[in-house]
C-alpha cells in the first residue's frame, strides 16, 4: 500500500465543509460509477465570490480528501480564482498523492468547474470551457 501524507490522513479523517447548501445557486455533480468515486460541490456565490461551499463525495479517503482541500481553497474567492486551481494544486495542497489516486483530485476541479458553470448559466452567462485532461487521467476519471 503506498503511505498517505498526514495531510491526506487528517483531511479524510476530519473532512472540511461536509454536507450540503440548501440554498446553493452552483451545483456541480462528477464521478466514475466504476470505480464508485462521486463528488458533489455546492456553491453559494455572492457578488462572484464564493461565500460557501460544500461537498458530498462517495468514493475512497483520497477522494474525500480531495474534495475536503479543494473546497478549503476556493471557500472565499472569487470565480475566476476558484476556476484556476488546479488538480495539482489539490494534490499538492495535500502534500501529494498517490499516481493511482491522482484522478480524485482530478474529480475535485471538475465538479468546481461543473458547479461554477451551473451557477453562470443560472444567471444566464456561457459556461466556460472545461479544461481537458490527458487521455490516461480521463479513463481513470470517466472509466
Amino acid at each position: 500500500m503506498m503511505p498517505y501524507s498526514d495531510k491526506v490522513m487528517e483531511h479524510f479523517r476530519n473532512p472540511r465543509n461536509v454536507g450540503e447548501i440548501s440554498d446553493a445557486n452552483g451545483v456541480g455533480e462528477v464521478g466514475n460509477p466504476k470505480c464508485g468515486d462521486i463528488m458533489k460541490i455546492y456553491l453559494k456565490v455572492e457578488d462572484n465570490i464564493i461565500k460557501d461551499v460544500k461537498f458530498k463525495t462517495f468514493g475512497c479517503g483520497s477522494a474525500i480528501a480531495s474534495s475536503s482541500m479543494a473546497t478549503e481553497l476556493i471557500k472565499g474567492k472569487t470565480l475566476e480564482e476558484a476556476w484556476e486551481l488546479s488538480n495539482k494544486a489539490v494534490a499538492d495542497a495535500l502534500d501529494g498523492l498517490p499516481p493511482v489516486k491522482m484522478h480524485c483530485s482530478v474529480l475535485a476541479e471538475e465538479a468546481i468547474h461543473k458547479a461554477i458553470n451551473d451557477y453562470r448559466e443560472s444567471i444566464g452567462l456561457e459556461p466556460w470551457e472545461m479544461k481537458v485532461h490527458s487521455d490516461h487521467i480521463h479513463d481513470e476519471v470517466h472509466g
